[in-house]
């Protein structure tokens, strides 16, 4: 008799798996002959499954994920970044190999959104999960919070929690930048940062002040402001700096959004006005258009979905616990000249 005849409750993926020891993703990897997975093993689920008379639901998997697919979640914070969407297709890259899609969900910046966002995909059935998180709280990220979906964190590190992690060298980077405005000789330096409550955001401030300490330059907070990352927001605090008795001589800003809102602030300084540095992280789309000169911290956002991708594979390959990894994407700096 099989294990799902008569009346007993028809035996699901996650039973196959938990009687093996294996991950649900296996099972399904080694049902569909799917690369990821050990011979050895594929032939354990195979037997088990022969034995267990197990037959997947082929039609809810179909209408689940719009085809026999994986799915795979990415949780992301702002959708109006271009960060964001390259991280996507970093992450779509490695997932068409294994045969599996992304399902997106953005957060708003927002952590008790990130918190449904993330239960719905666990409801949807996802195979795995990549967050960008919105705050330093990732309890609701737990193995046991999230049916052991498996998950990986993009842009910082874990907090609480024993997960896989892909970051930007954040801090690095931002001292980086800063030292080279220092270098031209800039002592009033305005930085249009990222909330605190964000890895990111932290550790570029960190970057900023650490630089600053390092020259003997004592931190002027009225040339500091972490908001959201909204250009609006940006471009209202470099005009706040620029309104000053002391001017900053050159702005640092977080990311590519407030980088827009610095650009915009810029655009209307008259011209026999003392010209303002700019430098800041992520590289811009046509930065090499502009009429002054930029500095970039610019690294390559594909390779962190990418990387993101490939650790999340690993582990659900992986038939014995194994601990948690860091991978650290690496950042330079990126000169930009006037056109002439």
């Amino acid at each position: 008799m099989s294990a799902h005849s008569g009346s007993e409750p028809a035996l699901t993926m996650r039973d196959v798996a938990a009687r093996l020891g294996v991950s649900p993703m296996t099972v399904s990897r080694a049902l569909r002959g799917q690369r990821g997975i050990g011979e050895a093993t594929r032939q354990r689920v195979l037997a088990e499954v022969e034995a267990l008379g197990y037959r997947p639901n082929k039609r809810a998997r179909e209408l689940r994920s719009g085809g026999p697919n994986e799915l795979i979640g990415l949780v992301v914070t702002n959708l109006a970044n271009p960060f964001y969407s390259q991280l996507a297709v970093g992450l779509e890259q490695i997932c068409v190999g294994y045969g599996a899609r992304v399902m997106l969900g953005s957060t708003g910046e927002d952590p008790a959104a990130e918190r449904e966002v993330v239960a719905d995909l666990v409801d949807r059935g996802v195979d795995g999960l990549v967050v960008v998180p919105a705050g330093h709280d990732h309890s609701h990220l737990a193995g046991t919070r999230l049916r052991d979906v498996p998950v990986v964190l993009a842009a910082s590190p874990p907090m609480g929690i024993d997960v896989d992690c892909v970051l930007v060298d954040d801090f690095g980077g931002t001292r980086d930048a800063c030292r080279r405005l220092i270098a031209r000789g800039h002592r009033r330096i305005g930085f249009l940062g990222l909330p605190p409550s964000l890895w990111t955001g932290s550790e570029r401030f960190r970057g900023y002040a650490v630089a600053l300490e390092e020259a003997g330059i004592a931190l002027d907070e009225r040339y500091v402001s972490r908001h959201r990352s909204d250009s609006a927001l940006a471009e209202q605090a470099a005009r706040a700096m620029l309104a000053l008795p002391d001017p900053p001589t050159a702005l640092l800003t977080a990311n590519n959004r407030n980088t827009v809102g610095a650009l915009r602030a810029l655009r209307d300084r008259a011209r026999d006005q003392e010209p303002v540095a700019l430098a800041g992280f992520d590289d811009i789309e046509l930065a090499d258009m502009l009429h002054l000169p930029l500095t970039v911290v610019s690294y390559d956002p594909v390779e962190v979905g990418r990387a993101a991708a490939t650790l999340l594979f690993e582990r659900q390959a992986s038939t014995a616990p194994q601990p948690s990894r860091r991978v650290t994407i690496a950042t330079t700096l990126v000169d930009h000249p006037v056109p002439r």
